[in-house]
């Protein structure tokens, strides 16, 4: 096995962890708050959408230099 392939497994593997942990916490925030509070659910909503998008950026990042290797 060659080691552009071990790097290239590893970027994307350790870049993605961060990020799916963070997505998970915030959708389980976000639900806890609209459980709590059912009125406020469009006020979450569009936090929760952008602070989502952030997160996924930090994957989409790992990605590129998982690419560039």
């Amino acid at each position: 096995m060659d080691y552009t392939t071990l790097a290239k497994a590893l970027a994307i593997g350790l870049g993605a962890i961060g990020p799916g942990i963070g997505i998970g916490m915030i959708g389980a925030k976000a639900m806890e708050a609209i459980g709590r509070n059912p009125e406020a659910a469009n006020k979450v909503l569009v936090p929760m959408l952008i602070v989502s998008a952030f997160a996924e950026a930090i994957a989409i990042y790992a990605l590129v230099i998982a690419f560039s290797i």
